[in-house]
């Protein structure tokens, strides 16, 4: 009868086991994807990048775990939503103009098979998505398990703009419940992203199915809100003004950053010293406070043993002015707005390492399809970047593109960034490398005048490639 029962057992086992679709048995095996995303936060607002006077622990702990990218951009907007335009970019794959282009579908045909989050499933993922999605498409519908499903960002007050005012006065508190935004529901909506993130770690080690999470803050965008404690650790006399400040952009109408954009209204015109400082305080409390947040989800991650086999990601969608050459937004395609902190750790990726290698943040889907086994659909065309953490490849990106609706344009060719506004007409040209923050505008050089026509040659053909119809010939003639 024992013989009997052990032959019966063994015989389930193998008829389960015979059954089983392939798939699940390969899924099993896949390593975990988690992705942790930020809104609006500058490529130096981590302490390790060694930029600013900054706490961010638990990305510092990122950048030592893992491969550090220095030079990820995003290639700007179609709108004034740059948010919207990085993550629609990121969650289908496709380049800026033809990723708005997608928007022209309709509903259906916009999210079944065509989003990031469907190509995991197909792989046998299980998807959770949680905190800011600010793409036009359901992400309830996206995801396997979607929860506190966030807008562009919370609702902000009129008290919030135009300050500190001219005397000193500010009739707004980052810290005041009363104003709502992050407070509103009655927890900070950072910490509500860090309990739900910890609530499905879980859940996933309970399943066999690998997970694919999409772990998305607000913070740091605007209303800039954190507790007390947070805001008290960056003293106003601490916080230092950016070299490259200036009272007021030169050519702030001219290019769709004038006083009347929401996110240039934040602060007064003309800047000052002290209005940037405040911004900037309230900005890196955020950002600690978000830190803070993102240490609990990855010492979750270790406690449940679940890290061994997690590749992390570590993004924002694009950065921020906040006081750089007299901008307070994103509108911009200097490398405080288009670029952005970029980690990345797992089982094989190489520590503490930093890489100065160009790439798009988006890159980060196509990473993680080929990390999944799945083969790159056609209209993705951004790229697995796992080989550059690894030293053995070069960038796929030999220049990097930059647009902001009609009013701008920019290529990186080299050490050197040309930014273009058609509206004036007007070029400016920077060497990144002698002058990182952009403030020696080397276009008016005669010694110079190759190099421009050279970054301008590169530019006209990346439009063709990105299907951009902004005709700059005609603006521009001295650069042919």
């Amino acid at each position: 009868m024992m013989i009997f029962r052990l032959l019966s057992a063994l015989t389930l086992v193998l008829t389960i086991w015979i059954v089983a679709p392939a798939s699940q048995v390969e899924a099993a095996n896949k390593p975990n994807i988690l992705f942790i995303f930020a809104d609006d936060q500058c490529y130096e607002t981590v302490g390790r990048y060694g930029m600013t006077d900054i706490k961010t622990p638990a990305l510092d702990r990122l950048c030592d775990e893992g491969t550090t990218f220095t030079r990820a951009y995003n290639m700007g907007s179609w709108s004034g939503a740059v948010c919207v335009a990085s993550r629609t970019m990121l969650n289908t794959g496709r380049f800026i103009w033809r990723a708005n282009a997608v928007y022209r579908d309709t509903e259906k045909e916009r999210v079944a098979g065509r989003f990031w989050s469907e190509y995991m499933k197909q792989a046998g993922y299980e998807t959770y998505m949680t905190g800011k999605w600010h793409v036009r498409a359901k992400a309830e519908l996206a995801f396997d398990h979607a929860k506190d499903v966030r807008g562009g960002m919370p609702r902000d007050t009129r008290e919030g703009y135009n300050r500190p005012k001219a005397d000193g006065s500010d009739p707004w508190s980052p810290y005041d419940p009363k104003f709502g935004g992050f407070w509103a529901g009655g927890k900070h909506w950072s910490e509500v992203v860090g309990d739900n993130a910890v609530e499905f770690l879980n859940h996933s080690k309970q399943n066999d199915k690998p997970f694919f999470m999409y772990i998305a803050f607000n913070a740091p965008h605007d209303p800039r809100q954190a507790p007390k404690s947070y805001v008290d650790m960056y003293p106003l006399d601490k916080v230092k003004v950016p070299v490259n400040y200036l009272d007021v952009y030169p050519y702030h109408k001219q290019i769709g950053c004038g006083p009347n954009l929401r996110d240039e209204k934040l602060g007064p015109f003309p800047r000052t010293h002290h209005a940037v400082k405040v911004h900037r305080q309230e900005y890196y409390a955020i950002i600690t406070h978000m830190d803070a947040q993102i240490a609990r989800v990855i010492d979750h991650l270790k406690k449940t043993g679940q890290d061994k086999n997690t590749y992390i990601f570590f993004s924002a969608d694009h950065g921020l002015g906040v006081g750089h050459h007299g901008l307070f937004g994103k509108q911009n395609l200097y490398d405080h707005s288009t670029r952005v902190p970029f980690m990345v750790v797992g089982p094989d990726v190489p520590k503490g390492k930093k890489t100065d290698e160009p790439v798009y943040l988006q890159d980060i889907m196509a990473t993680s399809l080929d990390l999944a086994g799945v083969k790159k659909p056609k209209h993705v065309e951004f790229h697995n970047i796992l080989p550059l953490a690894k030293g053995e490849k070069k960038s796929p990106y030999p220049s990097i593109y930059g647009a902001y609706l009609g009013f701008q344009r920019s290529v990186i060719l080299d050490d050197y960034k040309l930014i273009l506004y058609p509206q004036v007409p007007i070029a400016r040209l920077y060497n990144l490398k002698d002058d990182p923050n952009e403030m020696k505008d080397l276009a008016k050089s005669a010694k110079h005048q190759g190099t421009m026509k050279r970054l301008f040659k590169e530019l006209l053909s990346l439009q063709k490639q990105m299907d951009d119809k902004l005709d700059l010939k005609a603006k521009f003639p001295q650069l042919q």
